[in-house]
């Protein structure tokens, strides 16, 4: 597969994953951007192999890179729903309260989060994507959790009526 065609089909997905990192747009652009210009300069290495995993990857490690040199204070507010998002379809909060609190995990807990949920990969491929060891993921995955429930608590409740609703 050519570089271009890659870009061509993967982005729709990769793009959802960097907004998922980032929670902006424009920074889930940048973030894509620059994980398929390293991706680019090593394509001849990668595209045989898993291009997927290595273009999330690069997204990751940059994510976590830049949010070392930005170190922005959180917000937290009383309810992660807030007012703010009041919109009247369930699914739209749904998201809304869901995106909100994966902004508030620190990026290895969302990124292990995302891929042990969102991708459903094992935690095995979680720690081979994000280079580090099994338990680590076991790890982030527990405190994210339980730093989700404290967040939203009825969130859980809201996933699970929203999955039966389908």
């Amino acid at each position: 597969m050519e570089f271009r065609e890659f870009v061509r089909e993967r982005s729709p997905a990769l793009s959802r994953h960097a907004y998922l990192l980032t929670g902006d747009h424009q920074l889930a652009e940048d973030l894509l951007q620059s994980a398929l210009a390293a991706t680019y300069r090593h394509w001849r290495r990668v595209r045989d192999n898993n291009p997927d995993g290595y273009v999330r990857q690069a997204m990751y490690h940059q994510h976590i890179s830049w949010w070392r040199r930005r170190r922005v204070p959180e917000h937290l507010a009383a309810d992660p729903r807030g007012a703010a998002h009041a919109d009247p379809a369930d699914a739209t909060a749904l998201r809304l309260t869901m995106t909100e609190a994966l902004a508030r995990l620190s990026p290895k807990q969302r990124a292990v989060i995302l891929l042990r949920f969102y991708d459903d990969l094992t935690e095995a491929q979680a720690a081979d994507v994000l280079g580090c060891r099994v338990g680590t993921v076991k790890r982030h995955a527990h405190d994210a959790l339980r730093r989700l429930r404290e967040m939203a608590p009825g969130l859980l409740a809201d996933v699970l009526s929203e999955g039966s609703a389908r």
